[in-house]
């Protein structure tokens, strides 16, 4: 237990302060999200997803973001699996970004609806065969008996598929959050961290320094 009381570093490569934020924090997660590629972090747009069922016991799984627009933040998955069912069950989330490199975190909170078909055909499309015949194969969260067992189910699919464009499953698609609050956290030296939170009152973005 000594060795992780030991485990801590300082932060203080950078500072958030009021007149550094924009008013919007679409624009504001964007700026922060550019500076995160340019740092050459791995999987910048990994993210921490969490959600609750009706028994109200939440779960966390890492989720590749994959479009940002002006209304919400938008990701694909199996609309079977436990996330699915939960978003079925209580429709409001929660994004994490750690971004460690650059001693950051934002958090997003909001509601997630499914994305319109046509968009998940799209991206479906887009992704690499594999990906496509993988999305098939799993039943996302399911208990399976064996490695084998998908194994076989991943031959069988590439056979039936294989003189034909892959169709995007039924059960497979996206979904985008639309948030109603946003936190910005910048690590700063002896635990002293910036923290702003966005929050919507009467539909506009309204901005709060958050004690760290």
């Amino acid at each position: 237990m000594a060795e992780l009381y030991d485990l801590r570093r300082e932060y203080g490569i950078n500072v958030l302060t009021e007149d550094q934020l924009d008013p919007n924090p679409f624009s504001q997660f964007r700026e922060w999200f550019n500076q995160t590629l340019d740092s050459g972090l791995p999987d910048p747009n990994a993210m921490i997803l969490s959600t609750s069922g009706s028994n109200n016991r939440p779960s966390s799984r890492i989720v590749l973001l994959k479009e940002i627009t002006t209304t919400g933040f938008t990701f694909f998955s199996h609309y079977e699996s436990r996330k699915g069912h939960e978003i079925q069950q209580n429709p409001y989330g929660a994004l994490l970004f750690p971004w460690h490199i650059l001693e950051r975190q934002v958090r997003i909170e909001g509601k997630i609806v499914k994305s319109d078909p046509v968009k998940s055909d799209e991206y479906f499309q887009s992704r690499p065969e594999g990906s496509q015949i993988a999305a098939w194969t799993s039943q996302q969260s399911q208990e399976i008996p064996s490695r084998e067992y998908l194994e076989t189910r991943e031959e069988q699919f590439r056979a039936e598929f294989k003189v034909q464009t892959i169709p995007r499953p039924p059960q497979w698609g996206g979904y985008c959050l639309i948030p109603d609050l946003f936190e910005f956290w910048q690590g700063r030296e002896s635990r002293l961290h910036d923290r702003f939170e966005y929050y919507l009152k009467e539909s506009l973005w309204k901005i709060r320094r958050l004690a760290p």
